[in-house]
């Protein structure tokens, strides 16, 4: 897992549905609302392949 310069972990398999520029980065790659986003995180939880699986759909 990568560490951003503050030294805490960063992970690119997750979606944090509570910040607005990777629901944002998600809704603009997959072509579905923000809206959208948010609610397949609540659904299937925070794993982009699963997020991503979800708005495929």
């Amino acid at each position: 897992m990568a560490t951003t310069s503050r030294g805490r972990a960063q992970d690119r398999k997750l979606v944090a549905g509570s910040q607005n520029h990777e629901v944002k980065y998600e809704a603009e790659k997959t072509g579905a609302s923000k809206g959208k986003v948010k609610k397949a995180v609540e659904t299937v939880g925070n794993s982009r392949d699963r997020v991503e699986a979800k708005l495929k759909k």
